[in-house]
């Protein structure tokens, strides 16, 4: 049986979060204006970095927009399950992004080690530079906080794209500094080529979270959160809940399991029984959430952890309350003391 709650604020919060990520790509395309103009008057490779990381910043953050776009379509013939999916292909695509702009910054800086290059106007530099950092740290904070409320991976990988560009640009700022009191030329492709490495982790990191949800592979924290809350809330008739797979389509979810109950219920008094778990669930977890749950009859198997007392039809003494864990709700079987 199918049940579909959504949330009757879904499309005033995918309007808000498309209007912030309209907000990240403006400030993406002015910020990398200023550190283009900062590499230009420097001619450093590591405010050079900074700027290549810049251009997959205003990629990535029109691509988000898009896919804010996209996920917030509603259900269709063609998509049954909604547009939500689009999210984790615009993330890992932007995760491949960060990365090739890692290799990019990598092969400039072994070129300037070998050629050799001066740099000018540091001074200047730094500050254009530090203020950029200032402004994505910033951006990069609001963008994971609503990220992490609205359940939104654009968001959230926006953000920590962000924020390692943060990173990134406070090492730019420290080489140039360090650069500028020395006068050794060459910490600053020593540094592009370090922070070349680590961007390249970042756009890794992006991409496997991306692929993980592609591929519908169960996300731990929210399989315990639902755990978590049948367990503290459980009904001496829900004999056991099992075979559950939890799959994300960007901001929802859609929740299959099985539940079993006394098979001498009519129909009725058993599907009352499995809306009281649909129910519990959908008002604990703020998300947009289908369910296909699945009615079980009770064996006899069942009986010696079934904690109803006095059943008129057991035919097993209760022997201990077996409690729910990811490896028994997700089992195909239904829970028994073996």
């Amino acid at each position: 049986m199918r049940f579909f709650f959504l949330s009757n604020t879904f499309m005033s919060t995918h309007k808000e979060k498309i209007g912030f990520q309209k907000i990240i790509a403006a400030f993406g395309v002015i910020l990398f204006v200023g550190k283009i103009i900062a590499w230009k008057l420097t001619n450093s490779d590591a405010v050079f970095s900074d700027a290549m990381e810049s251009i997959v910043n205003v990629i990535s953050a029109f691509m988000g927009l898009y896919s804010l776009h996209l996920a917030a379509k509603p259900k269709d013939e063609d998509h049954p399950y909604g547009h939500g999916k689009v999210e984790f292909v615009t993330s890992g695509i932007e995760g491949a992004l960060i990365a090739i702009a890692g290799l990019m910054i990598i092969y400039e800086g072994i070129n300037s080690l070998i050629v050799g290059k001066t740099l000018s106007k540091i001074d200047l530099g730094i500050w254009i530079i530090l203020a950029t950092a200032i402004i994505n740290y910033l951006l990069g904070y609001i963008s994971i906080k609503k990220g992490g409320r609205e359940n939104s991976l654009v968001l959230i990988s926006s953000g920590k794209h962000l924020q390692s560009d943060t990173i990134t640009t406070l090492g730019v700022v420290a080489s140039l500094v360090i650069v500028y009191f020395t006068k050794i030329y060459w910490l600053d492709s020593v540094v592009a080529l370090i922070f070349g490495l680590y961007i390249i982790f970042v756009g890794y990191k992006i991409v496997r979270k991306s692929l993980s949800g592609i591929m519908d592979e169960q996300d731990p924290e929210i399989l315990h959160q639902v755990i978590r809350i049948l367990e503290a809330n459980r009904h001496t008739e829900w004999i056991d809940v099992h075979n559950m797979k939890i799959q994300q389509f960007g901001a929802s979810l859609h929740i299959d399991a099985h539940i079993t109950l006394p098979w001498y219920y009519d129909l009725r008094d058993a599907h009352n029984e499995m809306e009281k778990v649909i129910i519990l669930l959908a008002n604990s977890i703020k998300r947009n959430i289908e369910f296909n749950f699945h009615m079980d009859d009770c064996k006899p198997i069942s009986c010696p952890v079934c904690q109803i007392e006095n059943c008129p039809v057991r035919q097993k003494d209760f022997v201990k309350r077996v409690e729910w864990t990811a490896e028994n709700v997700t089992s195909v079987d239904k829970h028994t003391i073996e």
